[in-house]
């Protein structure tokens, strides 16, 4: 029994990892066909909003023609493609936005970025435009411009994306300021096609790889380990061949889990302290709620009373009652990382995948546990006082 229960497990937890390890674009510019036919000279992936750019440079007559594609953030967002000539973030930021007009058609407008403060302005930029367009299809916008460069511009320059949800009166609104959105930049050496993300800033790939690391190690810990040690303690003491297995194997998960956990909750609050405005209130919060009441609960196992204590009972009803107050507030803390994070929708999906086939097994397992519950008690009720009973499956007292 607890190896066909661990086995499927043991799969889920294995895809579910490869899928957070794993890159969270593939390669996939050079298979994009552009519907003006026009061949590009480089294309990248961009590393972050799903978002990809073609480009042309012709050092010669310092033209630059890009088509850069994204998804808005919702089907009547906009997406904006950028130089920035003097800085790595948006302050400055010479932009492309493309949106849908009032009349309902697609249109590309300049906008100088001189302020975080809404609303923008249209505006002239730094480079000349010509022939930008914009298409809407299939839930991405196509952003299509020929840019002239001032002369002696660097070839190597900083450029920044985005992605918004919402326009008003012809005006872009302001985008979502999630980690997706604040690390949408990086260079772009114009002659060689090399890019790299974050700028020049090897502290923001750092900082990446962080918040990469706090979220892999919550989602082992308490989004999995935690869930896994409830449902052996659960199911599989049911069976006496399984004890003391069932409690070795309930107490292993949940230290393991514990010790990974803070490692995942001290990363989380060294991230939280290094955050330039940016606070997540609520996952904060529950994460430090997590972590006191698991550390209560660890140390409760010190005082465990013995099973016919007279205080066992009440033990129980604490030990149980906290266990799955932790379980709840994990399984909403994960989802909150995971939406602070914003990667890949697959990732998201297979954490959910993951819930729903441990759910499904927690399900099977009640049921089988009620038969033998139930199948003990009809044995018990059976049984003949001095090993004998009327052939009719009653007992017969002593004294007959």
């Amino acid at each position: 029994m607890a190896s066909s229960f661990a086995k499927p497990l043991l799969i889920l937890s294995a895809l579910l990892l490869s899928l957070l390890i794993s890159p969270s674009q593939s390669a996939t510019c050079s298979s994009q066909t552009l519907s003006n036919n026009k061949l590009y000279a480089h294309c990248n992936d961009l590393p972050s909003l799903d978002s990809y750019l073609h480009y042309s440079y012709d050092p010669v007559q310092s033209t630059l023609s890009v088509a850069f594609i994204a998804p808005p953030a919702k089907p009547n967002g906009w997406i904006a493609w950028a130089i920035n000539p003097t800085g790595s973030g948006m302050i400055g930021a010479q932009s492309l936005i493309a949106f849908r007009n009032s009349a309902g058609q697609m249109t590309v407008k300049t906008y100088n970025i001189t302020s975080y403060a809404p609303p923008i302005k249209e505006s002239k930029v730094w480079f000349s435009v010509k022939d930008a367009t914009a298409e809407y299809s299939g839930n991405v916008i196509r952003l299509f411009a020929t840019l002239v460069l001032p002369e002696k511009a660097n070839t190597s320059l900083n450029h920044v994306w985005q992605v918004g949800a919402s326009v008003t009166n012809g005006v872009p609104d302001k985008h979502d300021f999630s980690p997706a959105n604040l690390n949408a930049k990086g260079s772009l050496d114009l002659l060689s096609g090399q890019s790299s993300s974050g700028g020049s800033s090897s502290s923001s790939d750092s900082r990446v790889k962080r918040k990469n690391i706090h979220g892999i190690l919550n989602v082992v810990s308490w989004g999995l380990l935690f869930p896994i040690g409830i449902i052996i303690a659960r199911y599989l003491r049911t069976f006496p061949s399984a004890d003391p297995l069932w409690f070795y194997l309930h107490a292993s998960c949940q230290l393991s889990a514990y010790v990974i956990g803070v490692a995942g909750w001290g990363t989380g609050l060294k991230l939280g302290s290094e955050s330039k405005g940016f606070q997540y209130t609520g996952h904060r919060n529950i994460g430090i709620a997590l972590f006191a009441l698991a550390t209560v609960q660890i140390f409760a196992l010190f005082l465990r009373p013995q099973k016919d204590h007279k205080y066992r009972f009440y033990w129980n009803i604490y030990h149980h009652g906290l266990g799955y107050a932790i379980l709840v507030l994990s399984i909403v803390n994960v989802f909150k990382g995971i939406d602070i994070l914003n990667p890949a929708k697959k990732w998201k999906h297979a954490y959910i995948t993951v819930l729903i086939a441990l759910a499904v097994i927690a399900v099977l397992l009640e049921a089988i546990t009620w038969v033998v519950v139930m199948r003990r008690k009809s044995n018990k009720s059976t049984k003949p006082y001095d090993g004998f009973s009327d052939g009719q499956g009653r007992q017969l007292p002593l004294s007959s």
